[in-house]
């Protein structure tokens, strides 16, 4: 009896020291990738030990346009210098593989945040130890003669492991529009794809003469 009432006695203690360790373990802050799990309806492993900033829901009317790549936009290839991005020349190669959306409405005004999600590869020439990816946003009006309402470039870095390929995350969430009026918003479509003239450096305007 003895030994079978310090048994019941030691596993008791083992249980009551595994909850303190749990109970004792520090809630980290919520990350980007948490953020992006949010944005495509996915569950984070841990909660946040913060309040994260409150999720956008469509509002009332308010329709928030599908998201598709760009025809012709849809990779992103980099090769060594004064080469074509084929073959042996290839230094790295992006893909965008998933995506997602969420619009608020605010005085007449719709902010998007747009998901992206993909991979860079490395090539057969090698890649650089950190690579720039660009990417362009756009809503768009639909139709025989489309029309640019917004458009916005974005860049996020991707640090490149002996792996040769490393996922990336881009959450742009400052896309805004005037809210369309009538149907129109259903004609509407965000579009989005690698932009390489988003990473030169803009022209500085010119200088006015003095008179």
């Amino acid at each position: 009896m003895g030994n079978t009432r310090l048994a019941r006695v030691m596993a008791v203690a083992a249980v009551a020291g595994g909850l303190a360790c749990l109970m004792a373990a520090p809630a980290t802050a919520q990350s980007l990738t948490d953020r992006f799990k949010s944005l495509f309806g996915g569950k984070s492993d841990e909660e946040p030990a913060t309040a994260a900033p409150a999720v956008p829901q469509d509002t009332g009317d308010l329709t928030c346009p599908p998201v598709t790549v760009r025809s012709g936009a849809s990779t992103y290839a980099v090769a060594a210098p004064g080469k074509q991005p084929v073959g042996n020349d290839l230094r790295f190669q992006a893909t965008i593989s998933k995506m997602a959306r969420e619009c608020s409405l605010n005085g007449g005004v719709i902010t998007a945040r747009i998901g992206i999600q993909g991979r860079v590869i490395a090539g057969p020439a090698g890649a650089p130890a950190s690579v720039q990816v660009p990417i362009r946003v756009a809503v768009v009006q639909g139709g025989v003669s489309e029309k640019t309402i917004a458009t916005k470039a974005y860049q996020t870095t991707v640090n490149m492991t002996e792996s040769g390929s490393e996922p990336f995350t881009l959450v742009a969430e400052d896309l805004s529009y005037p809210v369309p009026p009538g149907a129109a918003g259903d004609s509407y479509i965000f579009y989005i794809g690698f932009d390489p003239q988003a990473l030169k450096p803009e022209r500085p305007a010119p200088k006015r003469k003095k008179q």
